[in-house]
């Protein structure tokens, strides 16, 4: 019976944590809007808000390096020119006006399953999906600069990848007041990691002071970018010396705006499945920060650096590095240090982390998402076979015993204190230990918790088939044929089970599988099933084991 309660614990926290999300998503606090006060150079002025403070130390004085002759034979509008870049993995849209990163689709990722031919859009300045990537530079005396609001030259509005090349470099020119800066983005073949370089030429006859910032500005979270039951975070991330993944999410960033100084390290907008962050110099040192625009409802992450100043005739280099795609753990982690965290595994990532390494390793062997999930729940189970096994058999002593606690029950009707203590001296009779079912499962539980996030965040599930009708393991499943199976797995492992002796539970642990029905109709097919097979060979192992013991006397 205490085998039971637990289960019954578990089952009702988990539903209570899932009803507890939906009603915090649609019923829960809301942000007010409000005007805030930004910490930054300029913001008294006009739509200058989100432009980060140009940093009063002096990082260091370049000169005597001869500059590139760098020209631009198209001058852009005031409003900005819309330039196209096409490589083998990305298409995107830089804006000349700012230099601004304002759309980027990835091709090898189509928007659902049902449009194939539709790619799916991660960055965009269109007000509904709100995400772009913005970069300047901040003078420190206030003067002009090519922040992420001024025009640029372009030399071209198409740049496309050839067959031949290994990367695509686009530049971009700005000059005034005998400063020149020539703003470089290049493409790389089968990446999607973007550098963004700045060439600053002094040909005035004074020095020139700057500091260089990144940021991303996103809007806020709308109903239809969540899962009325899968939950998972969409804000800021940023990863410091101190904090190599920390989350700032949109409530922290209304509450007040983020100021660390760090060497190293990276900002980021994250969501399901998809990234956006910008990578310093490793040995840069740069303030994080954040920006809540009240008026616009949309919030800023980003990193401004010290300020170096050019001498007369000097030049001197400044540099960065976008990613902007899937949270592919191999590529993150390539692009920069525990980016790969961005993979939010939650507190079980100690765990998440090697469960994924072996499901990746089983679709190297067998090239379909949905046989390594299975592989990987039989290895997991393996492991636990011992454990298993002990409770089980202590579930089926506890079977045995149920005739007997059914008698105590009618002997003692309500007396709960005589029908207790007649319990616990039939258990050290019979030599069974009530907890002993329990035990074992509560240290596999961690696993199986680490299993369903590592399931539910792998961008290599997303929109991957697995056999017959099942074609994106991501998604619920559209015929509702596997949490009607989990169902009745999970039917068949409570008849193997000690049925309660009050009525009253065991009328509950009868709806229960229907409960869990209704849940997982929703969740992805790959967490399903996972389920199905987890409960599929716990109810062989439990069958055989129980039928042995039973047998035995």
């Amino acid at each position: 019976m205490e085998n039971q309660r637990l289960l019954l614990y578990m089952a009702l926290g988990f539903i209570s944590l899932l009803l507890f999300q939906a009603w915090q998503a649609d019923y829960g606090p809301q942000p007010v809007p409000r005007q805030t006060t930004a910490e930054v150079a300029g913001a008294t002025e006009e739509g200058a808000a989100d432009i980060p403070t140009a940093s009063t130390r002096v990082g260091q004085t370049v000169s005597g390096v001869t500059a590139n002759d760098t020209s631009a034979t198209a001058t852009a509008a005031d409003a900005g020119v819309r330039i196209t870049v096409d490589t083998d993995v990305v298409n995107a849209i830089i804006d000349s006006r700012g230099g601004n990163i304002v759309s980027l689709t990835l091709d090898n990722y189509p928007v659902s399953i049902d449009d194939p031919n539709t790619p799916f859009e991660l960055m965009s300045d269109s007000p509904d999906n709100f995400l772009i990537a913005q970069s300047g530079l901040q003078a420190g005396d206030g003067s002009t600069s090519p922040t992420h609001k001024s025009v640029y030259q372009s030399a071209a509005t198409e740049y496309v990848l050839g067959a031949d090349q290994t990367e695509l470099t686009i530049p971009l020119v700005w000059e005034e007041n005998g400063v020149r800066v020539t703003k470089t983005f290049t493409f790389l073949r089968d990446s999607y990691e973007i550098k963004v370089d700045y060439l600053i030429e002094n040909t005035g006859t004074q020095t020139w002071a700057a500091s260089q910032y990144y940021q991303l500005q996103r809007k806020a979270v709308t109903s239809d970018e969540t899962s009325q039951f899968i939950r998972t975070y969409t804000g800021a991330v940023v990863s410091t010396a101190e904090e190599t993944y920390r989350k700032v999410d949109f409530g922290d960033i209304e509450d007040g705006n983020l100021s660390v100084r760090n060497t190293g390290g990276w900002i980021a907008m994250i969501q399901h499945y998809f990234a956006g962050a910008w990578v310093p110099l490793e040995t840069a040192t740069n303030t994080f920060y954040t920006i809540h625009l009240a008026n616009q409802n949309r919030y800023i992450v980003g990193m401004n650096s010290d300020l170096i100043s050019v001498e007369p005739g000097a030049t001197a280099s400044l540099s960065a590095t976008a990613y902007v795609g899937p949270k592919v753990q191999e590529w993150l982690n390539a692009a920069a240090d525990k980016l790969e965290l961005t993979v939010d595994y939650g507190w079980l990532t100690i765990l998440a982390q090697p469960l994924f390494w072996l499901l990746n390793k089983l679709h190297s062997i067998v090239g379909n998402w949905g046989w390594a999930i299975i592989l990987l729940t039989c290895i997991i189970k393996l492991i636990f076979y011992p454990l298993s096994q002990a409770s089980y058999k202590s579930m089926a002593r506890m079977k045995k015993l149920q005739p007997k606690l059914v008698s105590l029950k009618e002997r003692y009707g309500d007396d709960r204190a005589k029908m207790g203590q007649a319990t616990m001296e039939l258990y050290k009779k019979e030599k069974v230990n009530p907890l002993g079912g329990c035990l074992p499962m509560l240290v596999q539980i961690p696993v199986f918790i680490a299993l369903y996030w590592m399931l539910l965040e792998s961008v290599e599930l997303r929109q991957a088939p697995w056999a017959l009708w099942i074609k994106d393991l991501a998604i619920k499943d559209p015929l509702y044929i596997l949490p009607v199976i989990m169902g009745v797995t999970m039917f068949i492992q409570q008849r193997l089970n000690p049925a309660p002796v009050d009525p009253i539970q065991a009328k509950v642990f009868m709806v229960l599988p229907l409960i869990f029905t209704v849940f997982f109709a929703f969740f992805p097919a790959g967490l399903v099933l996972y389920w199905i097979v987890n409960n599929t060979l716990s109810i062989a192992q439990q069958y055989y084991i129980t039928r042995h013991v039973i047998g035995e006397k």
